[in-house]
């Protein structure tokens, strides 16, 4: 099959997109061309001549010669209109805002429906692991039982220092800072709600199922103390952050991100550093486990290069599993096993279902129990300091 010229125009050209344009002088047998590049700071020094760059959008947005956006900025809302703009002037998007996606997912899906025109986004979702497309095309729903992983290298990076260097969250998150891994502001990271927002999409894609984001409970790790840490050493777990989606007998879809013990014989218990680690569970071939980097220039890049490439064959996502999936819904009434340590010594756990283990001491006290997704939420509402929560056990 003859494959289309791409002709880019590139929306931020920060850390990744540098590094897709590191990677495109690197692939010439790939007939791809950065025509034009926009970006916000008039004054910052760039490593590329100045005609490569403009600073109004309508230049890439409304130019005859590109016929792909790839757009790269951290701006929720400006890259929602960007995203919106190209496709109405008939440009293919790659992106990689994974917030914007998630939060415009029904928007955006009936837009590319109605312009015949394709929006990829693997790179807004596990770096470099091709989750998106495998989900697309591998995967019956039918027969697709859970998806669950690590998809935040950030975290995963901060936690790896904490237990294996046994240093504390703020001086694990000034490394993962210096070194690139981490924003100035990590909030989205460590909260938890970019591993929320790819779950939502992993979702869409493994189910059919979209939901209001903020429907899914995100726990994040800023809470982790070394307490934590030792319970977990002396019982040779690891703490990662797992984005868990996963089919109930009853045809239901429980969904959350949350700190949890792995053991060794979870496939996640290798995964560490900036890697990012899927398992998807199916009914007839048991697990497939994908392993990949998640955070840094070239990781990202070679995401949306492969988008690019996809797009060169006029590949888009066809949305299968939602519209003719069968009626999955969402649930959070399912009973999960956590433990939560707490500071306060007349901590209320009356929204626990059983409790099946308590310690208490001066400075650190904690409960082991079931709870419901449901009543989690409504725990942790109630409780915005002074715990840290952590999945023990989810019995499907």
């Amino acid at each position: 099959m003859e494959r289309n010229e791409i002709k880019i125009g590139l929306f931020g050209f920060g850390c990744v997109g540098q590094g897709l344009y590191d990677i495109l002088q690197q692939t010439p047998g790939f007939k791809a061309e950065i025509v034009k590049i926009c970006c916000r700071n008039s004054e910052k020094s760039r490593p590329l001549g100045n005609e490569y760059f403009t600073f109004d959008k309508n230049d890439l947005l409304n130019n005859p010669d590109i016929n792909v956006i790839v757009e790269l900025i951290d701006d929720a809302e400006a890259a929602k209109e960007i995203v919106v703009g190209a496709l109405n002037n008939g440009k293919a998007v790659v992106s990689a805002n994974k917030k914007m996606i998630s939060e415009n997912f029904e928007e955006l899906i009936n837009l590319q429906n109605k312009l015949k025109t394709p929006l990829l986004y693997e790179a807004a979702v596990c770096g470099s692991i091709p989750i998106l497309r495998n989900l697309e095309e591998y995967y019956d729903n039918d027969l697709l039982k859970s998806i669950q992983g690590i998809v935040n290298g950030t975290t995963n990076y901060i936690l790896t220092e904490m237990i294996t260097n046994k240093i504390s969250f703020d001086i694990a998150l000034a490394a993962a800072q210096t070194q690139g891994y981490a924003e100035s502001d990590p909030t989205m990271d460590v909260e938890g709600f970019d591993a929320k927002y790819k779950l939502h999409i992993i979702m869409a894609h493994a189910f059919g199922l979209v939901i209001d984001p903020a429907n899914i409970i995100n726990i994040g790790i800023t809470q982790i103390n070394e307490f934590d840490i030792k319970y977990a050493t002396e019982k040779g777990l690891k703490i990662k952050l797992v984005a868990h989606a996963i089919k109930l007998k009853s045809n239901k879809i429980i969904a959350l991100v949350i700190p949890e013990f792995v053991d060794s014989s979870n496939e996640l218990f290798q995964v560490d550093g900036v890697f990012n680690g899927i398992v998807t569970e199916n009914t007839f071939v048991n697990k497939n486990f994908f392993v990949g980097k998640g955070a840094g220039s070239f990781p990202t890049a070679s995401a949306v290069l492969s988008d690019l490439s996809a797009l060169s064959y006029n590949y888009k996502y066809e949305y299968k599993k939602r519209f003719q999936a069968p009626d999955f819904q969402y649930t959070d009434d399912h009973l999960i096993e956590i433990y939560l340590r707490y500071n306060q010594i007349n901590f209320n756990n009356s929204l626990f279902d059983e409790i099946i283990e308590e310690y208490k001491s001066r400075q650190n006290n904690y409960v082991v129990g079931k709870i419901s997704i449901k009543s989690l939420k409504q725990l942790i509402n109630n409780h915005k300091s002074d715990y840290s929560v952590i999945l023990k056990n989810i019995n499907p």
